[in-house]
């Protein structure tokens, strides 16, 4: 391997972390690291001074292309919009320092900035990007870089999850829930679930889901139970913990195939948010 090829592979996690919450999509980030890969092939490694630099500022660009037709496509999906999720099977994993950026929350929340407020935002914030390079990547002034950052920062900072709970209180607490949502226990729901829970569902147009967020206990917990009587789960389903774009979740399969991931948000010992992922697409790469 040389070191030019040895460099990439390097950059390769923090590259497809960045075009990750770029675009939302697992699928498309790994699609803009190999066209990275590509350009960073047909580049005199002695020309470039900062191949890290470099690469991200290619990444950040070509996110910034394929944003232009994601917006089109989002704007005719067929109910919400959840980014593809992100799946560790070790549920006891220690967060990493950027699991915090990766809650379907906090994606959610760059998905209403402009793209050009996301890069600037991401590259500075959580890549710890100087404005400079930021503003030779977005091809702006770095006044302009970090009005873009300040604004976006704005936005994001109250989705940022700042209750963290011990592990043995995500396990508690995902395994209770799965147990009162899979027996019809409206009791234990309650129990459970905030009073603002927010439930949050896409099926893409593809599958049954909710087409719209739906909010508040009562309504969270007659959407359970209605899901629980008319569309049972089917024989064979089987179910474990896993963590969901580094939060607590849950992965349902069938005859080993996963046709479902429920990720949670915790806020002071209650489920704050619930995030189902039923689009057969988004589910793709966890049957591969």
């Amino acid at each position: 391997m040389t070191r030019s090829d040895a460099l990439f592979e390097a950059r390769r996690p923090a590259m497809t972390g960045l075009a990750y919450r770029m675009l939302g999509s697992r699928a498309d980030a790994e699609d803009v690291v190999q066209d990275a890969w590509l350009r960073w092939r047909k580049v005199e490694t002695g020309s470039v001074a900062d191949g890290a630099a470099f690469l991200n500022r290619v990444v950040a660009r070509l996110c910034l292309d394929r944003l232009k037709s994601a917006r089109a496509r989002r704007e005719v999906y067929v109910g919400e919009w959840l980014p593809e999720p992100l799946v560790d099977e070790d549920f006891d994993a220690a967060p990493g320092a950027l699991d915090a950026d990766l809650s379907v929350a906090f994606l959610l929340a760059l998905e209403r900035l402009t793209p050009l407020e996301r890069a600037a935002f991401l590259l500075h914030d959580v890549f710890d990007t100087p404005f400079a390079e930021v503003a030779r990547t977005l091809g702006r002034g770095e006044a302009a870089c970090r009005q873009l950052a300040a604004r976006a920062r704005q936005h994001v900072r109250a989705e940022r999850p700042r209750y963290r709970p011990s592990v043995d209180e995500e396990r508690s607490l995902t395994a209770a829930f799965l147990l009162a949502a899979m027996t019809g226990d409206e009791m234990s729901l309650r129990n459970l679930l905030a009073p603002d829970v927010v439930w949050h569902a896409d099926g893409g147009g593809k599958v049954a889901s909710t087409l719209r967020p739906v909010h508040g206990l009562d309504k969270a917990v007659r959407l359970i139970l209605g899901i629980r009587k008319k569309w049972p789960a089917p024989e064979g389903t089987t179910a474990r913990l896993a963590r969901i774009n580094g939060q607590p979740g849950i992965v349902l399969a069938q005859a080993g195939t996963v046709f479902q991931t429920i990720g949670l948000e915790l806020v002071e010992g209650r489920i704050a948010a619930v995030y189902t992922i039923r689009n057969p697409d988004k589910l793709a790469r966890l049957n591969a």
